[in-house]
């Protein structure tokens, strides 16, 4: 609430405000008084002025812009004038309150002034002000005296009012919206201006403010016709550059990369036409070792830039394969940059980094972005050109050089990396000899890259090769660092791996882990620990020979590592015997995880330091034990649980600061920047990790705990909810919405079994109402698709456990949500679509193309599985929504679509009839015939999906569906007869259609030829791939056989040897063709059978069955 204020403030200001200027300004001096008390009076005076004087204080304003002798009070003022006067997000719109008057003598002064302000600075900050201003007023009739004004300064000879005026252009175009408007008609005088003024031969400040306003002007037309007639400006923009380099203005050309580099991020196709001029030109100042750092790494990154400019120039550099040569020659060298520091040698943990430069850094990532963007076909054959030559060199750098490039490029050359797995793994593994201990790192880091970037092809090719190379490294004591890196490696091997190609190696593969535990440095410790956890994970049960040899050292370690040193040793024991406990099961682990817990337990009540790895470790610890020892792990939740939720419950550590200031957060490693807008918001990563990792825990023991989590629901639902729309860290959301349905369904589990504290569904009702209305809300701001797609399904899961307590606007409210991702879906499909058509689009771009349309699928996956379980939830009453949502569904049938969408589309219309019966008959008009040609369609899935529908529509049509059986029994007999029908692509559709076959036979005997029709369903059986539907086939059968029915038996029971055959084989194949009850009615009719039929007929018809299938029949019979 804003208090009202006092008489003594209002004699105050009228005195600030009167005649004597000098009043004023010592007002603003003491906005920047270092004094707290002085500065916040001044500030309430002032913001009092601003509610109750608006145009005396911008007056005031205005008059110690022009006429104040001190140039700091001149530049604050210029800042003021700005804040006060443009409409900010928080504050009113000043601008439009002022007299007329007022208005017009401030333009006045800020051109005026223009003219006389000597400091470059506050120059800068009138430009500024000049820029918004006239923004801000284009509604409200403008600035007509603006532009006559800029072109007056542009073309006097003063070149201070020539940097100004295109300043102030520059940041009129930057604020599109109607000021851009205003200036397109004059684009042809504002071209010749920069024309002009890109050539001005005494002012390189002229030059640069020029490239400026020429850069923020492309970018602002939205026409590409008017974009072209820049086009000739491009040469005159390359020359800002150079010349600033030829006269070792290194400063200027860096500011002049930076605005080529935005170019190239958000106009790449600007610079097409004449690509190689530009390319070429920039690719001599990364080769030019004479340029600062700094200079060569902003002109790799402009080249970085266009690779990665996909969306809006797709392809475009896959058609310079010679720069992306001299590229890699010149990212290759920056690999170069490393010293051999003894620090390196002789480090107590793994600090990496020893010796390396930023070069190195750069270089790093450099490779990394390039590979990614531009692909294996492009990437590899320019690798493969130099890394041979790199290795066989002298110098250990080259060598070194050769392995980090290619565990670089790995992630973004994998497809083509993979076909080529011999040469790449051959050309690593020698390296594993080098003489150089460095180099040996280096291949070893490349073998954990490629691990994780090739598996699981590389661990079940070359696992013979790759694992004894790792355990030799590990021989290696001479150099920890590379033992350590050695385990490390092991690591990353086993994470892709299954234990049938582990087991063969554990026996030499853990002794060597003990030995290194034993005997190694800290940082080898620590490896050794980590690769144990991975290779009993990977291995599991097949772990248990091992258990005893290896849980006392990790119960050493995690008992006697305790002081601040061996913090991360003690961490990494931890995970190891939590992951150990789990690899060899509860049983195994019992007697030791009572120990265990016991130290974590007395770990927990210490205190820690912010930066002690161990919280993190031990929330994941507490997570494994919970998973290996289930219920029996209830009794340690007191102790768990409230540090969790404390961590979970983290407030993100958060500054924010303006995007262009100079207060540099983006070398802080610890801290990751965003920009949003004109803030720049830097975050501290070890909480958001911290976060994270508590949000996840909390899921599992949900999961894991199911009703016997309840007591925690409420203060876990408080603080998950509210984390559904956590923006500054996916993993927190994703954690988050995965545990949405694990609540819902520990909440019921409890209610269910009486253990819900007397709570009833009432509760469970108020706790759906909580949730699943913020998942949808969430899931309208979503940015990810990825995390679209997760909420969706969590949503899924949500109402299959609560959908009945779903009130009517509930579910509109996800209907319409529903129809928001579709479209939205579809739009980003459309704009992929787009990308097609651009010139150089080419045939990694569509495979790139193809990747970002599978995440489409997905997401249509989830809206279908969510429709299905709103469809079996609600049945008819669910119609009217799915009427509507019928002009978003019928679409997907379209044979534009891809398969996957066509199939889940069919699935929907499955669902509708199945489960809304006869209410859903009005529908078959418009999808029968849809879906009797899909019953033929080229992939199996959806002829499944299509002949599954047939037989739904047969059971539930009745009249509607007579007039197709004819149609029907065709398509389905086309399925049934397909040569390959029993092959495992399409042994689904063809039970599918046998069953669906069966259908028609029960329920339209009488429109078809039953001698005929049946028999030939009969000779399908017994149907082996869906075991859903063999259960329900078999069971029909078994029906018919108990009513006699004529058609089935035939003549003379002719097929009877046929049915008992079936019956043979469905009870020889346990429980998995028939249900329990099934299956003793086949036994009561075989028996009665053996007594009532004839001993010829009994004779002939045992006969027909296989040997083993009589002695399991008589077996069955005579128990």
């Amino acid at each position: 609430m804003a208090t009202e204020p006092t008489q003594l403030q209002l004699a105050q200001l009228a005195h600030i405000l009167g005649p004597d200027p000098t009043h004023f300004e010592t007002l603003i001096s003491h906005l920047m008084s270092s004094s707290n008390e002085q500065r916040s009076q001044a500030e309430s005076l002032f913001h009092l002025a601003k509610q109750t004087h608006p145009d005396s204080l911008s007056l005031a304003l205005s008059r110690v812009l022009s006429s104040s002798p001190r140039p700091e009070l001149r530049a604050l003022s210029a800042v003021l004038l700005r804040k006060i006067l443009t409409p900010t997000s928080d504050s009113s719109f000043l601008l439009s309150v002022l007299a007329d008057s007022t208005r017009a003598a401030i333009k006045s002064a800020l051109l005026s002034t223009l003219q006389t302000e000597q400091s470059k600075t506050n120059v800068k900050k009138l430009c500024d002000t000049i820029s918004e201003v006239a923004s801000s007023i284009v509604a409200i009739g403008g600035w007509p005296e603006l532009l006559p004004f800029l072109f007056q300064c542009v073309n006097s000879s003063n070149p201070n009012l020539q940097e100004s005026a295109l300043l102030i252009f520059s940041r009129l175009a930057q604020n599109v919206g109607e000021t851009t408007e205003t200036l397109i008609p004059h684009l042809n005088t504002l071209h010749s201006v920069f024309f002009k003024c890109l050539s001005n031969p005494s002012s390189c400040d002229v030059r640069i403010a020029a490239l400026s306003a020429s850069v923020s002007f492309i970018q602002c037309i939205s026409n590409g016709k008017d974009r072209d007639t820049f086009q000739d400006l491009l040469p005159l923009m390359m020359q800002t550059l150079t010349e600033a380099l030829n006269s070792g203005l290194e400063a200027t050309a860096q500011e002049a990369l930076e605005l080529f580099i935005e170019l190239a991020g958000t106009e790449p196709r600007f610079l097409r036409r004449q690509i190689m001029e530009v390319v070429g030109s920039m690719l001599q100042i990364a080769e030019a070792e004479s340029l600062e750092e700094g200079t060569r790494h902003l002109a790799v990154e402009f080249v970085i830039t266009l690779a990665e400019a996909r969306e809006r120039a797709p392809g475009m550099m896959r058609k310079l394969p010679q720069f992306i040569r001299r590229l890699f020659g010149v990212l290759m060298n920056m690999l170069l940059d490393i010293e051999d520091e003894p620090d390196w040698h002789t480090a107590d943990d793994e600090d990496e980094d020893a010796g390396e430069t930023s070069n190195y850094g750069v270089g790093q990532e450099c490779l990394d972005r390039l590979s990614i963007s531009l692909g294996g076909n492009t990437v590899v054959p320019v690798a493969s050109e130099l890394f041979p030559v790199f290795l066989a060199d002298a110098e250990w750098q080259k060598r070194h050089a050769a392995l980090i490039a290619l565990a670089q490029i790995a992630e973004g050359c994998s497809k083509v990396m993979i076909k080529n797995l011999e040469q790449v793994v051959s050309m690593v593994l020698n390296s594993f000899q080098d003489a150089h201990p460095r180099v040996r790192w280096a291949a070893i880091n490349a073998i954990g890259q490629l691990s994780t970037d090739l598996g699981p092809e590389l661990q079940t090719q070359y696992h013979h090769r790759v694992l004894p190379a790792l355990a030799g490294a590990m021989d290696d004591f001479q150099n920890p660092r590379v033992q350590a890196h050695a385990a490390s490696a092991v690591l990353n091997f086993s994470e892709n791996c299954t234990p049938d190609i582990l087991t063969p190696y554990l026996d030499g593969i853990v002794s060597k882990l003990l030995l290194l535990l034993q005997n190694g440095k800290q940082m080898v410790q620590e490896g050794a620990l980590t690769a144990l956890a991975s290779v009993a994970d990977s291995s599991q049960e097949q772990f248990q020979k091992y258990y005893d040899a290896v849980m006392p050292y990790l119960k050493a370690i995690l008992v006697n590592a305790n002081d601040k040193s061996n913090r991360m040793l003690r961490a990494k024991a931890m995970e190891c015997i939590s992951l150990v406990g789990m690899a060899v099961g509860k049983d195994k682990f019992r007697d030791d995880a009572k120990q265990v817990m016991e130290v974590l337990m007395s770990l927990q009540g210490s205190q820690m330091e912010s930066d002690d790895p161990t919280t993190s470790y031990m929330l994941q610890a507490w997570a494994r034990l919970c998973k290996c020892l289930g219920q029996d792990f209830l009794p340690y939740m007191g102790v768990v649980m409230p540090p969790l939720l404390q961590s979970a419950q983290l407030k993100p550590d958060v500054t924010i600061t303006s995007a262009d200031s100079d207060a540099d957060i983006d070398d802080d490693e610890s801290i990751e920047t965003i920009t949003l807008g004109d803030k720049r918001i830097g975050i501290k990563t070890s909480v958001l990790e911290e976060k994270a990792t508590a949000c996840n825990m909390l899921c599992c023991y949900a999961d894991e705990l199911k009703e016997g989590f309840f007591p925690w629901i409420d203060q876990v639902a408080t603080t998950l909810v509210p984390l559904l729309k956590f923006y500054f860290h996916e993993e927190v959301r994703k954690a988050a919405v995965s545990a949405m349905p694990e609540l819902l369904r520990s909440a019921k589990l409890a209610i269910e079994k009486g253990q819900s504290q007397g709570r009833n569904e009432t509760y469970l009702k108020h706790l759906t109402d909580y949730i699943i209305p913020a998942l949808v809300e969430a899931l309208h701001k979503e940015p990810e698709v990825e995390i679209c797609a997760s909420m969706l399904d969590s949503l899924n899961e949500c109402i299959q456990t609560s959908g009945p307590f779903l009130d009517e606007g509930q579910v509109r409210s996800i209907v319409e949500e529903i129809k928001q991702v579709i479209t939205a879906s579809s739009a980003r499909k459309q704009e992929r679509a787009e990308r097609t058509k651009a010139e150089d689009f080419d045939a990694e771009e569509r495979e790139m193309i193809e990747e970002e349309n599978e995440q489409e699928e997905e997401v249509f996956g989830q809206v279908g599985d969510l429709l299905g379980t709103l469809i079996k939830t609600f049945k008819a009453s669910f119609l009217p929504f799915f009427q509507e949502l019928t002009s978003y569904v019928t679409p997907m049938w379209g044979k534009d679509k891809t398969a996957e969408e066509r199939r889940i589309a069919i699935c929907i219309f499955d669902d509708v009839a199945e489960h809304c019966r006869e209410a859903a008959v009005k529908y078959y008009d418009t999808y029968l015939p849809f879906l009797l040609e899909a019953c033929n369609d080229a992939n199996a899935d959806i002829r499944q999906a299509a002949v599954y529908g047939v037989g739904v529509c047969a059971e539930f049509g009745g009249s509607v569906f007579k007039p197709v059986v004819r149609e029907a029994l065709s398509r389905l007999d086309a399925v049934i007869r397909h040569p390959n029908a029993l092959h495992s692509d399409n042994v689904m559709a063809y039970d599918n259609a046998v069953s669906a076959l069966g259908k028609i036979c029960q329920y339209h005997r009488d429109s078809i030829d039953a001698t005929q029709i049946v028999p030939a369903w009969l000779s399908c059986l017994p149907i082996k791939g869906d075991l859903i539907e063999a259960k329900l086939v078999h069971d029909q059968l078994c029906s018919m056989v108990e009513r006699s029915d004529q058609e089935l038996l035939g003549p003379n029971n002719q097929y009877l040897p046929k049915i008992v055959a079936v019956f043979a084989e469905v009870l020889c194949a346990g429980k998995e063709l028939a249900t329990e009850q099934t299956t003793s009615r086949m036994i009561s009719l075989l028996r009665h059978l053996q007594q009532s039929l004839p001993p010829s007929t009994l004779a002939s018809t045992w006969s027909s069955l296989q040997p083993q299938q009589q002695l399991a029949l008589q077996s069955i019979l005579s128990s």
